[in-house]
């Protein structure tokens, strides 16, 4: 259990921050999935974000999140979810630029009538600050948004794969729709060398959402 005092490597406080998200997701997720697996997709979120963050601060919050989507996902893939939604994943490299940035104006445009998701084949520990620049000029925060991995429950409940520059890396499910997107990394660029970046994206994204039929607005 997270709450038990003799979990191991858990400060007290993380701890505790760690339960209540567990009871949060449990109430999310009543009926849908045990504690047990609640418990355990929040324990390996944590890992993984602890495993690569700098600033620990909000460690449980991000690991609170993550799960969730991990979760989400899974119950997508069970059968144990009623969503009718297009679900699309956008894939890059260190999901701190390109995916983070078509996921953010995915879900701009789409609201609640779609879900977007990302992920990296090799997580950064931060997203790329000219992105987040780039974002903030058109009206949209990333700035809380943090690199993840993408995760098998994630990518097989997606309707759609965007992947960006990931190569080999890119996971393949049989009988999904994927599109490989040539847009350029922004790592190491300035905000004037990102904004066509950005820009591309967007113009991408809002083709995509046409032809899923999404209504934006």
């Amino acid at each position: 259990m997270i709450d038990d005092p003799h979990t191991p490597d858990l400060p007290a406080d993380r701890q505790a921050a760690l339960a209540s998200a567990a009871r949060t997701l449990s109430e999310e997720f009543d009926g849908v999935f045990s504690s047990q697996t609640i418990e355990r997709f929040l324990l390996t979120s944590y890992a993984d974000v602890a495993r690569r963050m700098t600033v620990i601060t909000w460690l449980p919050l991000l690991a609170e999140r993550f799960a969730r989507e991990r979760l989400t996902a899974l119950a997508i893939v069970e059968g144990r979810s009623d969503n009718r939604k297009p679900v699309v994943l956008f894939l890059c490299t260190h999901n701190a630029g390109r995916s983070q940035m078509a996921h953010a104006y995915f879900r701009h445009l789409a609201g609640e009538r779609a879900i977007s998701w990302s992920g990296g084949s090799e997580p950064s520990d931060a997203i790329n600050p000219a992105a987040v620049a780039a974002m903030a000029e058109i009206g949209i925060d990333i700035a809380d948004e943090f690199p993840k991995p993408w995760t098998d429950e994630v990518v097989r409940a997606a309707d759609v794969v965007i992947t960006m520059g990931c190569g080999d890396a890119c996971p393949v499910f049989p009988g999904k729709r994927y599109e490989d997107w040539g847009v350029a990394d922004p790592a190491g660029r300035d905000l004037a060398s990102v904004r066509p970046i950005r820009d591309e994206i967007t113009s991408r994204v809002e083709s995509l959402l046409a032809n899923l039929g999404v209504l934006v607005g």
